[in-house]
């Protein structure tokens, strides 16, 4: 099977999984990357790949649920920023739980020797992103 293939196929499990902890897949993406810190909504646009009246909406529903605030940045009337709320992080914490669980249950498919080469593959992938995610950020 093709990589891109498998990513996709994984990628319906952590839906799926992210389902179980009341979000969306883009609402769950949108909290992983406010993880990291405050971000404007034009950078959420541009890293999740999304119009900017989609970002708007979708932040929208996080403010509602009360798992994103939204603040005025001093000097740009223009500039909001966003970040989780405590709540935003329990809940992106259960999200990241019931992935764990998903990924876990899924592994047990494989023998037990490749189970742990599995996440490995997962943790360097999560390190590109990390280190993608930077660069992007350092330009922003």
């Amino acid at each position: 099977m093709l990589p891109g293939r498998a990513a996709a196929r994984l990628a319906r499990v952590v839906d799926r999984a992210v389902a179980d902890a009341d979000l969306t897949m883009p609402q769950y993406r949108l909290l992983v990357f406010l993880s990291e810190g405050q971000v404007a909504a034009s950078a959420l646009a541009d890293w999740l790949s999304v119009s900017r009246p989609a970002i708007t909406t979708l932040v929208d529903g996080l403010v509602a649920k009360g798992l994103v605030s939204r603040t005025a940045v001093a000097g740009d009337r223009r500039r909001v920023d966003h970040t989780l709320t405590a709540e935003g992080e329990a809940a992106l914490d259960r999200a990241d739980e019931a992935v764990a669980r998903a990924l876990e249950s899924l592994a047990e498919h494989l023998p037990a020797g490749k189970r742990r080469r599995a996440v490995e593959g997962l943790e360097l992938w999560s390190h590109a992103l990390d280190e993608a995610r930077a660069r992007y950020l350092e330009r922003s």
